[in-house]
């Protein structure tokens, strides 16, 4: 028995459109089935995982903060003596 659907309607970008069609057409997916995946994906990590862990897809700079994230981006701090413990080999 097939369960019972709604329609929503959304604004997207048509970055995030023309994504969609191509997934969709090289999978044989429908678009329905894989905005329905994705959300249903979504709002189950919302309710399952840590807010803290859940990355926002998208990141809104002030001007200020995106100043700084292109002085830290050309110049990297040095790893701390933590992180070379996390990514040492041995």
């Amino acid at each position: 028995m097939a369960a019972k659907t709604t329609q929503i309607s959304a604004h997207v970008s048509v970055t995030a459109q023309r994504r969609l069609d191509e997934f969709a057409r090289a999978t044989g997916i429908t678009r329905s089935r894989v905005v329905e995946d994705a959300l249903m994906h979504h709002l189950r990590a919302l309710e399952e995982l840590p807010a803290e862990a859940v990355i926002a897809p998208r990141a809104v700079l002030t001007p200020e903060s995106a100043a700084r994230v292109r002085r830290l981006l050309a110049h990297p701090p040095r790893p701390t003596r933590a992180m070379r413990r996390l990514f040492d080999d041995r």
